[in-house]
């Protein structure tokens, strides 16, 4: 079961206004390896209550060190903190590495990736790009980096000088709200933005793998445009962090079976111990777990992150949300236990199966 380690905060670099970047060292290296795309889940006590925030490591696998990326949100306590009070020195908790924004690496082979980025979703995709530039010497990577203006690119002098460094094989196309004099890279990336942009620019039959992390809107257009176009599902990966109730996938409301009766008998395993607790039809099992002081791994609680994620053995359940399981591992009966609700009298659910 993953826990909780210290990391020590041993530079602090601020990429643009509102966005840190922070260097961690771990005590054990070892832990905390990490492949490109992964995310950590940082917890941190606010006053009474605890919050676990997940940020994606922004640095490259051979870069020698553990790199975070963190935009400060309005109203976000922990965002707030990263970027106005913590300090060099200062230790963060934060779980080993999790996440599989990834594809899989090919040393021998000519692979051509497009990623689109929004904002902040450059953290996770500039750690794929340096780890493709260097371990793949025959790749080729396109981004498509949408942002309001020039000063809130994230990343923007990391950007220039990799593309001096890999000038033949790195492609950087900055989409801006403002400030463009190209209709072209001026506006926001929906359908028809990235259907001009395959008509002039990018090659899609060329394309082997796409990365998207941004804003909901901006994922949703794309990967509508890159299905439109002939990727197929498995060649799309998406991130999605700080997303709003509709997600990629249907909201679906909770059945009237689930709310016909009272309450599920419920046995959970968790590190190797059994425990029985009763689950209200109208709670998740994420949310009853940590009311009976269960230990379970969590984060975002949206269905995105899947730290939640736990495998049902027995018994019938309703999982409202999923934008993180593939489809092999619902139909082995795993779930996010945050989006997880029981719909029959009893329910075993097994924390230690991944």
């Amino acid at each position: 079961m993953p826990q909780f380690y210290p990391l020590t905060v041993t530079r602090i670099h601020r990429t643009i206004r509102k966005a840190v970047v922070l260097t961690l060292k771990p005590n054990d290296p070892e832990i905390f390896k990490f492949t490109q795309g992964q995310y950590l889940t940082f917890r941190k006590n606010f006053g009474e209550i605890e919050l676990r925030r997940n940020y994606s490591i922004c640095s490259g696998v051979d870069d020698g060190v553990l790199q975070v990326g963190i935009k400060q949100v309005d109203g976000g306590a922990f965002s707030t903190y990263a970027n106005t009070n913590l300090k060099v020195g200062d230790q963060l908790e934060a779980m080993p590495p999790m996440g599989d924004f990834y594809a899989g690496k090919a040393s021998k082979n000519v692979n051509s990736y497009l990623s689109f980025a929004g904002g902040s979703g450059i953290t996770p995709i500039l750690s794929l790009l340096r780890s493709v530039l260097s371990e793949e010497p025959k790749s080729y990577f396109t981004l498509i980096y949408a942002n309001q203006a020039v000063h809130t690119i994230m990343f923007r002098e990391e950007l220039e000088d990799l593309k001096s460094r890999f000038m033949d094989r790195l492609a950087v196309i900055h989409i801006l709200e403002s400030g463009q004099d190209i209709d072209l890279f001026s506006g926001r990336i929906d359908q028809n933005k990235c259907e001009a942009l395959f008509k002039s620019w990018i090659n899609i039959e060329n394309i082997n793998i796409a990365y998207i992390c941004g804003p909901e809107p901006m994922m949703i257009a794309a990967t509508k445009a890159l299905r439109q176009h002939g990727l197929r599902k498995n060649q799309i990966k998406f991130e999605l962090f700080g997303i709003s109730q509709g997600g990629l996938i249907p909201q679906k409301s909770i059945s009237k079976k689930l709310k016909d009766s009272l309450s599920t008998r419920a046995k959970i395993t968790l590190d190797g111990a059994t425990h029985s607790i009763e689950i209200a039809k109208d709670q998740s099992v994420l949310e009853t777990a940590l009311y009976h002081n269960l230990d379970v791994p969590h984060a975002c609680r949206a269905g995105v992150c899947s730290t939640c994620k736990a495998k049902i053995t027995e018994g019938e359940f309703q999982m409202l949300t999923n934008h993180s399981l593939e489809d092999y591992e619902v139909e082995a009966g795993y779930v996010l236990t945050c989006q997880c609700y029981p719909l029959s009298d009893t329910l075993i659910v097994d924390y230690d199966q991944h």
